[in-house]
C-alpha cells in the first residue's frame, strides 16, 4: 500500500519544494500528526499545529518512508544507514542535521 505523504511534494518519490536533491527520497511521519510529509518546512506550511518529537524509547516505530521503493523503515534503520536496507536507494546524509527536529536526540542522564 502506498502511503500518502503531505505537503509540497513535487514527486512520487516524496521530494518537496524545499529538498529536492537526487538523495531527498525520505518522508517523515511526524509524531503529532501520524502524517508523512518530506521535511519539517512542509509540515510547518501545511499543518495547523507544532512539530511534536519521537521519543527515543520509540525509535523502532516506523515512521520513515523511502520514496524509491516506498518501503517503511523505523527510525533506527534510517539512523543506523546512509541507504535504504531494501532497495540501496541512498539517502542525504545532510538530513542528519536536522534530526533533533524529528527525534529525541539529547544524550540521557
Amino acid at each position: 500500500m502506498k502511503m500518502k505523504v503531505y505537503g509540497s511534494v513535487v514527486d512520487s518519490e516524496t521530494r518537496c519544494t524545499h529538498y529536492y536533491s537526487e538523495k531527498d527520497i525520505i518522508a517523515i511521519k511526524f509524531k503529532c500528526c501520524n502524517r508523512y510529509y518530506p521535511c519539517y518546512k512542509c509540515h510547518e506550511e501545511h499543518a495547523d499545529h507544532n512539530i511534536e518529537r519521537w521519543p527515543r524509547q520509540q525509535f523502532d516505530d516506523f515512521a520513515i518512508l523511502c520514496g524509491s521503493c516506498h518501503t517503511e523503515l523505523t527510525i533506527h534503520q534510517y539512523m543506523d544507514t546512509a541507504n535504504c536496507p531494501h532497495c540501496q536507494a541512498s539517502f542525504n546524509e545532510g538530513c542528519s542535521a536536522h534530526y533533533p527536529i524529528y527525534f529525541d536526540t539529547s544524550f540521557e542522564k
